[in-house]
C-alpha cells in the first residue's frame, strides 16, 4: 500500500487523484500522506477503523449466537452474558496482555485490565443504559456484583508491591473455576421458564444448535479479529506521539480491547435484554482480572509500574458505584448513564493531563 503513495505513483496520484482513485481507502491513504504525520500513521488509522468494522459484525453475531446456543443448553440470559459472551469479549484483552507481557510490557498487561475494568462499567455500562433503560435481575445485584467487588479488591491488594507474581496468577485461576462452577450451580432456570425466554430472546426459534455454534464461533473470530486490528492502530498512534506504554494500556488499548463489550451490551440492551447488557460487563471484569491477569500472570509475571493509586481507586469507585446504580430498584435510567459516561470522560482528562 505504500507504494501508492511513494515516488512516481505519488506524483501520478496527485495529479489525476479524480480519475484514478479506486476506492475510498486509495483515497484515504493519500489524503493522509500528505500531512507530515508520515505513511504509518496512515496505516495504523485504517487498523483502527477496520477493526471497529470488524467489531460490530462480530458482536452482532456473538450476541444472536451465543443466546441461542446458551438458553438451548439450558441457561438464562443473564448467565448466558456472564459466561459465554463475557469469555468470549475478553479475548481481545487476554492476547493483548499476554502478548505484552510476553515482549517485557507488564505495565502495559496490568494496564489494559485496569483500565478495561474501568471502561466496562462508566462507559460501556453507561452508553448501553442511555440505550435503553436497563432492569437487573436481582441476582446481579445480591450475587454477581459483589463477586466483581471482590475480584476488584483482590487486584488492588496483589498491585501493592507493582507486582502480579506467579503464584497469584494460580490463585487467580483458580478462583475463576470456582466462579464459573459456583455460577453454573447458581443460574440455571427451570425448564418452563428456559423454553419462555428462549421463545423470547432468540429472533429465529429454529435456528439449530449446530447453526448457533458456528454463529458464535465466526462472531468470536470477528471479535478477536478486530479487537486485534483496532488495538495495533491504537497502539502505534499512542507510539507515534510518544504516549507512555502503561497510558496506553489504561486508555486506548483498554478502551480498543473492550469495544466487544461495549458492541454486544449495547446491542443486547437495544434489544431489551437488560440481563445480558449488564451480565456481560459485570462478567467481563471478573474474567479480566481472574483470566488475562490469572493465564497471563502464571506464564509470566507482570510489573504494574506506570498504573497508580489513582488509577486502582478509580477502579473502585466505579465497582462500587456500579453496585448503588445497580441496587436501586434493580433498574439503571438514562441520567445514571450519563453520570458515568462524564466520570469516564473526567477520567480521561485527567489521565492525559
Amino acid at each position: 500500500m505504500s507504494r501508492l503513495i511513494s515516488g512516481q505513483n505519488f506524483r501520478g496520484i496527485d495529479a489525476s487523484l479524480t480519475v484514478k482513485a479506486r476506492s475510498s481507502r486509495c483515497v484515504l491513504v493519500f489524503v493522509l500522506s500528505r500531512f507530515p504525520w508520515g505513511r504509518n500513521l496512515s496505516l495504523f488509522l485504517l487498523s483502527l477503523f477496520g477493526g471497529m468494522l470488524l467489531l460490530y459484525a462480530g458482536g452482532e453475531g456473538m450476541v444472536r449466537g451465543s443466546t441461542s446456543l446458551g438458553l438451548r443448553l439450558g441457561m438464562t440470559p443473564l448467565l448466558t452474558g456472564m459466561t459465554i459472551v463475557a469469555f468470549g469479549t475478553s479475548a481481545p484483552e487476554l492476547m493483548v496482555s499476554l502478548q505484552a507481557a510476553l515482549s517485557g510490557q507488564g505495565n502495559l498487561a496490568i494496564g489494559n485490565v485496569v483500565g478495561s475494568n474501568i471502561c466496562n462499567i462508566a462507559l460501556i455500562l453507561g452508553l448501553a443504559t442511555l440505550v435503553r433503560p436497563i432492569k437487573v435481575d436481582a441476582r446481579l445485584v445480591r450475587h454477581d456484583v459483589p463477586i466483581m467487588l471482590g475480584c476488584t479488591l483482590i487486584l488492588i491488594l496483589m498491585l501493592r508491591d507493582d507486582w502480579v507474581t506467579r503464584q497469584e496468577g494460580f490463585l487467580l485461576c483458580a478462583l475463576l473455576v470456582a466462579f464459573l462452577a459456583y455460577s453454573i450451580w447458581d443460574a440455571r432456570a427451570p425448564k418452563a421458564k428456559v423454553k419462555a425466554e428462549f421463545k423470547q430472546a432468540v429472533r429465529n426459534g429454529q435456528r439449530s444448535l449446530p447453526g448457533s455454534i458456528v454463529l458464535t464461533v465466526v462472531g468470536l473470530g470477528l471479535l478477536v479479529l478486530g479487537g486485534r486490528l483496532f488495538v495495533q492502530g491504537a497502539v502505534g498512534i499512542s507510539t507515534h506521539f510518544g504516549v507512555a506504554p502503561a497510558v496506553i494500556g489504561l486508555s486506548l488499548a483498554a478502551v480498543g480491547t473492550s469495544l466487544p463489550e461495549l458492541v454486544t451490551s449495547v446491542i443486547a440492551a437495544a434489544r431489551g435484554y437488560g440481563d445480558m447488557a449488564a451480565g456481560n460487563v459485570v462478567g467481563s471484569n471478573v474474567f479480566n482480572t481472574l483470566t488475562v491477569l490469572g493465564v497471563t500472570g502464571s506464564i509470566t509475571p507482570l510489573n504494574g509500574d506506570g498504573v497508580t493509586n489513582v488509577d486502582l481507586g478509580v477502579m473502585l469507585f466505579f465497582t462500587l458505584l456500579s453496585l448503588r446504580l445497580l441496587a436501586t430498584d434493580s433498574v439503571m435510567a438514562r441520567r445514571e448513564g450519563a453520570a458515568l459516561l462524564v466520570g469516564f470522560a473526567a477520567y480521561m482528562v485527567w489521565l492525559f493531563s
